[in-house]
């Protein structure tokens, strides 16, 4: 097992539904904070439509563990982002037994 380097700053984003006026909504999102994270790069794939080509990038992503129901606590649904990169969170689950570290598989998808 490699040691874990927190040695990346990300933002921590969660999605929010704005009323667009018209009966429907739009999703725009919101800051929670900043963390300290070690970002691992895992497996990707692109795939081709008849407009565009997508890259999808799987990431391991280590951060501090935080309790349940605090807001530097990662869920999914939420995302990271640096900069213009943006990482979807699909799962979170403790690192090792320890529960020092949080452990969030997220998606990276870049428009070619």
């Amino acid at each position: 097992m490699k040691p874990i380097n927190l040695n990346r700053r990300m933002t921590l984003e969660r999605p929010v539904r704005v009323p667009d006026g018209a009966g429907g909504y739009t999703e725009s999102w919101t800051e929670l904070g900043v963390l300290w994270v070690d970002l691992r790069a895992r497996s990707g794939r692109a795939t081709s439509g008849e407009e565009t080509s997508l890259s999808r990038t799987g990431f391991r992503i280590l951060v501090r563990a935080a309790p349940f129901g605090s807001p530097s606590r990662p869920s999914p649904e939420q995302r990271f982002r640096d900069g213009a990169r943006v990482f979807r969170i699909r799962s979170v689950a403790e690192y090792d037994q320890s529960g020092r570290h949080l452990v969030c598989l997220a998606d990276e998808e870049v428009v070619a």
